[in-house]
């Protein structure tokens, strides 16, 4: 019997996937949510904040619901580009929970061109002459030759966010 109801805001996917994939005693609805960042993130910073704009919203769409952002973007270190992940929970009571994933370096073909602002899904699309990697294997699955695919890179994040959840719901029984 399904529970509780939880709002992503995403359309995306491999997002629903992985959200249905780790809160299976839930009923999830996909909202088409702005992040309020750039189309593609570049820092920690900014996909954080892109996923907490995303919980927020959902959150905000009817009481009693979780909110949950998931947010992918590049991030720069030691002079490489990085794939990073957030996630962001608002639970029914408007408490705020968040988690980052997996991060590895993306070739050095891709800093420039993400730099200038192009995107990471546009440029996956270009680098293996497929059409809209960024809702199926996405640069994990590709980078990772299919050994971790999207919804599993966020179904870690997810699973951090819904063990923090259901601490703080034990602690405030």
């Amino acid at each position: 019997m399904k529970q509780k109801s939880i709002y992503v805001g995403s359309e995306n996917p491999a997002k629903i996937i992985a959200v249905e994939s780790v809160f299976t005693e839930s009923t999830v609805y996909p909202q088409d949510v702005p992040s309020l960042v750039s189309a593609q993130p570049l820092s920690d910073e900014e996909t954080l904040e892109g996923a907490i704009n995303r919980a927020k919203a959902c959150a905000a769409r009817e009481d009693g619901v979780l909110g949950i952002g998931l947010e992918g973007g590049v991030m720069e270190f030691h002079n490489q580009v990085f794939i990073c992940n957030w996630g962001a929970l608002v639970d029914e009571t408007g408490e705020l929970y968040i988690a980052a994933g997996a991060r590895f370096p993306l070739p050095e073909v891709f800093k420039q061109p993400l730099r200038e602002g192009q995107e990471l899904g546009d440029l996956m699309d270009q680098y293996t002459n497929k059409q809209n990697a960024r809702k199926k294997e996405g640069a994990v699955g590709i980078f990772t030759d299919g050994q971790v695919t999207r919804d599993q890179m966020f179904s870690h994040v997810l699973h951090i966010l819904k063990g923090q959840y259901q601490l703080s719901k034990k602690a405030r029984s």
